[in-house]
């Protein structure tokens, strides 16, 4: 027996050991995954800038009631600023190591920005129906009724009809509410933060905005999808039920909004 606890002792020794001996993960491998997550969404083609950054439960912009914080770029010259430049995507990456990043809709791609569970239940059926689905991100943490997901599509291009733009506003008029509930449609003129980023309180090792779907993916036409997100969404509202103001579906403002 004696020397079978020696035996052991000698093993919880080792094993202790090895384990001081284990690498432990510090800040720089954390800014290491960051750049590669940053990199990988611009060599995807998908334009980059700064966004703001959580402080606390408050916004890195330090705008006394900020409306969408830490979920905005940081200039209001951000469509001609966004880059897939990797060396300057590089700089912005080490220079601020705290900063979220936006992507610009409407140039390479679009997206489909719709609530997280109606997002959920769409790309189940998706996939099972065997449709063609590119990069896809959610953000639990992101406004009331339990977050969103964002399906990354390839862009309309640029209409001769100014009409046949959807903008990003989709879901806040109340003339376009009952069609599409919680949807919106983000293209020219909008943005959309990129994983990894954090939004305020958010004190999980992990970041609230994430890829579900890498970019590295195809992106789809967005008319591929939009039925599937559309019905989802219905769905959604009409189990939330009625709102109390003259029968509107229970309705998710999505972000961002205009600053």
């Amino acid at each position: 027996m004696g020397d079978g606890i020696g035996r052991y002792r000698g093993t919880e020794s080792r094993l202790a050991q090895w384990l001081r001996r284990r690498p432990k993960r510090t800040a720089a491998d954390d800014g290491n995954d960051r750049e590669k997550l940053l990199l990988a969404v611009a060599a995807a083609g998908l334009p980059l800038a700064p966004a703001a950054y959580p402080v606390g439960y408050s916004c890195s912009c330090e705008r006394i009631g900020c409306p969408t914080p830490a979920r905005h770029p940081v200039s209001f010259a951000w469509q001609t600023q966004s880059t897939t430049d990797r060396s300057q995507i590089e700089r912005w990456a080490r220079n601020e190591p705290e900063a979220n990043f936006i992507t610009a809709t409407g140039m390479v791609h679009d997206v489909l920005d719709v609530p997280l569970a109606a997002g959920r239940a769409a790309l189940e059926r998706l996939l099972a129906e065997g449709v063609e689905v590119g990069p896809v991100a959610e953000s639990p943490a992101a406004g009331p009724g339990g977050g969103r997901m964002l399906f990354f599509t390839a862009t309309r291009g640029t209409p001769e009809d100014e009409d046949e733009w959807w903008p990003c506003e989709l879901d806040c008029h109340p003339e376009t509410m009952d069609e599409h509930p919680g949807l919106r449609w983000h293209c020219r003129g909008s943005y959309v933060l990129v994983p990894p980023a954090r939004l305020p309180g958010d004190e999980d090792a992990h970041p609230a905005v994430a890829w579900i779907r890498g970019p590295e993916r195809p992106l789809p036409d967005p008319l591929n999808l939009l039925e599937t997100l559309q019905d989802a969404c219905a769905r959604h509202a009409a189990e939330r039920g009625a709102d109390g103001d003259g029968g509107h579906p229970a309705h998710e403002i999505a972000w961002p909004l205009t600053r």
